[in-house]
Parts: structure tokens; C-alpha cells; sequence
């Protein structure tokens, strides 16, 4: 999604700088070309030949140099999409009020390229009214802006305002060089990963799913502006902070969590794995070995068919199958009473890459192949139209 995309990275001093190293080498090797403007308070930070090395591109700091073309036109032209990250109060704040003084700011003006801050500061900082009132503005104005995370400072406070990881900060440029906010408004509850059903207290069955495609969906939804929960059992990624997230490990425990919370939701996607079985009983000490032993599993909660028949919300489910794809897909898409159905093979399960089949009531197939991510945007494409 990233090749060959133009990408401008600006710059500015806080202690989060030394990270965009990492966020420049990413994007680089995702094919990426990576073009910089680092602020004379960045440069403090960190220096322009690290990242001139790491991108094999320019790496710009003056706003007048007699040696380069007008560079806040040339670069502002030339972006695709322009991330500012570490975005310091500084920065917000003069791209709020249209304050251009230096190469950034003067550049974030010029530009009619896609816009993302990545704010990381001080706790106090970022609570301050005056820059609270800039983020504000600065989304009426239609700029993109990522929440800091929760965590420990490096200036010694503990709260909100530490630099995201880069991973999140990625999908966050993939997505806004295709999509806006377009689906502020909507809510969607997103189960994903494979429930655990305990046999006894070391033991458990499961299934072989990562969760990648569930999490793919809900960080998808959440950046594209929607209101996501996510109910998952065992997953394979990390949950990013911006996504707010409940586990439930067994199918027990998330049939009843999903029941009780549907009722705030306009869309149920069922991505998670749901287990079919669970032990009859689970021994409240570990079972020892033996030669042989016999497991009684009896059926779990269909939770997908429990919501079907109670319907008031839009309601998309999976269909792993290892074989009939679409017939079994568009069997269940009909019994559980579902307005679109995703049919995948089980042979993908906890790969990076997929190929989906996406079945509506009228049992029209659309296919995508592709990493996960983006795929779960082109689901959320055809999601969008039933909401």
C-alpha cells in the first residue's frame, strides 16, 4: 500500500525525535520514498545525516538556502502525504492559528496534501485548554490527528502523551492516503482471535486463528473515525491503545459479553474464531498422564445464530471452510440471517496475506486479495454502503 508513495516527514525538538528514526527505516523498506524537514530544535535531537542515510533522500532544515529551489512549494507540491511526527505543542499551535515562520510550518501551510500530527509532549502540556483548543481547530480544518498513548514519560510523569508505536502511526498514513473520517457516526462491536476452552488448570483446546484479520478490521474502523469495541479471545498482535478492548477467552464468556453489549452498536462483524466445543467439565486440578484418555466436549453457544434471530443491527460474519468456499459460505450466510458474509480458506489462517470472498443477501461475490489491513479496509468499504 506504501510503494512508491511520497511521504514528507517533519520534524520537530521533543525527546520523541530519536524515534522517527524508526518510523523513516519502516516506511522506507516498505518502498516508501521518504523525503524530511526536521526543525533547528529536532536537529538538536538528532541529526540530519542519520536520516539522510536511512531514507536515501533529502533531509531539509532552512527555510532560505541559496543552494535549493523554494523548498516549502517544491516539497509541499511533491507530498503525497505529510506526517509530522513528533508534533510538539510549538507546531500545533502555529498550524492552528497559520503562524509560518520556519521550513514546517510554511510547508504545512502550502500543501494540499493529507495531513497527520502525531502529538507526544508532556502530560500537562497536552492537557493544556490552549492546546486542547488547538487540536480542535486543527480538526475543523480537516487535518488528521493521532491520539498520544497512556504510559510512562520521558520527562518522569506517568499519562497521556507518549509517542505511539510506529506500527500504529504506519497504518495510520495507509489509511489517510485513501480514506477520511468516513465513517464518523458509526459504532461497530468486532469479536476476533480464537477462544480457549480450558480442560484443566494448565491445559485448553483452541483453534489455529491469529486474530490478525478481526484487528486488522477494528483498527481500520477506528481510524477511518468509526466507534469500535473489540471483544477478543486469544490474539496474536498487539491491541493498540486507541482501540478500546475487552478479552474474553472462552466462548462462554464472549457470547456474553457480545449479548451484552450489542444493543450500542449499528454493526456486529463476528471475526473471531469461535469455539465450537467446550469440555464438559474442566478438572479443577491437572489431569496426569495416562495412556489414553477421553475428553466429553458438548456444543457451545452459536452466538452469530443467537444474534440472527434477534436481528436489529447490521450483522456480518466469517466463513472458514476448507473446502465449498462459497456454497458453505452462502449456506450460512442464509440460515443465520446475515447481511454480508466474509468466506475465506482455512489454509490463510494466521498468515499475514489473504484472499477473502465478501457474499451480500443477494449472494453477489466481490474478491480481494491482499495483507490483511487492506483487505479489512475494502470490507469495511462494503460495510459502509449497509450503514
Amino acid at each position: 500500500m506504501l510503494k512508491n508513495k511520497k511521504i514528507l516527514l517533519g520534524i520537530t525538538g521533543g525527546i520523541a525525535a530519536y524515534k522517527v528514526i524508526d518510523l523513516a527505516s519502516k516506511l522506507t523498506k516498505t518502498g516508501a520514498v521518504v523525503k524530511t524537514i526536521m526543525t533547528s530544535h529536532a536537529s538538536e535531537f538528532i541529526s540530519p545525516i542519520t536520516l539522510r542515510a536511512i531514507t536515501h533522500q533529502t533531509v531539509s532544515t532552512k527555510m532560505f538556502d541559496p543552494q535549493s529551489e523554494i523548498e516549502h512549494i517544491t516539497l509541499a507540491d511533491w507530498a503525497d502525504i505529510f506526517v509530522i511526527a513528533p508534533a510538539t505543542a510549538n507546531i500545533l499551535g502555529k498550524a492552528a492559528n497559520g503562524i509560518a515562520n520556519d521550513l514546517l510550518s510554511t510547508t504545512i501551510l502550502a500543501t494540499t496534501a493529507p495531513i497527520l500530527f502525531v502529538p507526544a509532549m508532556n502530560v500537562h502540556m497536552y492537557e493544556n485548554p490552549v492546546l486542547r483548543s488547538n487540536l480542535v481547530k486543527l480538526q475543523k480544518f480537516g487535518y488528521f490527528l493521532m491520539e498520544p498513548e497512556i504510559g510512562k514519560l520521558a520527562c518522569g510523569y506517568e499519562g497521556k502523551g507518549r509517542y505511539p508505536r510506529n506500527e500504529d502511526i504506519i497504518d495510520h498514513i495507509r489509511t489517510f492516503l485513501r480514506y477520511q473520517k468516513d465513517l464518523v457516526g458509526n459504532s461497530l462491536l468486532i469479536t476476533a482471535g480464537a477462544n480457549q476452552e480450558n480442560i484443566d488448570p494448565m491445559r485448553f483446546i483452541s483453534n489455529l486463528s491469529s486474530g490478525k484479520m478481526g484487528l486488522a478490521l477494528a483498527k481500520a474502523a477506528a481510524i477511518r473515525g468509526a466507534q469500535v469495541k473489540l471483544i477478543y479471545g486469544k490474539i496474536s498482535e498487539t491491541i493498540p491503545s486507541y482501540i478500546v478492548a475487552e478479552k474474553k477467552e472462552s466462548a462462554q464468556e464472549m457470547h456474553k459479553a457480545v449479548i451484552t453489549a450489542v444493543k450500542n452498536f449499528k454493526a456486529i462483524i463476528m471475526a473471531a474464531a469461535v469455539a465450537d466445543f467446550t469440555p464438559s467439565q474442566i478438572a479443577k486440578k491437572k489431569i496426569k498422564k495416562a495412556d489414553n484418555l477421553t475428553l466429553n466436549l458438548q456444543r457451545t453457544t452459536d452466538i452469530l445464530a443467537e444474534l440472527g434471530k434477534n436481528k436489529k443491527q447490521k450483522l456480518i460474519g466469517f466463513a472458514a471452510e476448507s473446502d465449498d468456499l462459497v456454497q458453505n459460505a452462502q449456506k450460512k450466510l442464509q440460515e443465520k440471517n446475515l447481511d454480508l458474509i466474509i468466506a475465506n480458506n482455512l489454509k490463510n489462517a494466521g498468515k499475514s496475506k489473504t484472499t477473502i470472498k465478501i457474499i451480500n443477501k443477494n449472494l453477489e461475490i466481490l474478491e480481494y486479495s491482499g495483507e490483511k489491513f487492506a483487505v479489512a479496509h475494502k470490507i469495511l468499504d462494503e460495510v459502509k454502503k449497509l450503514l
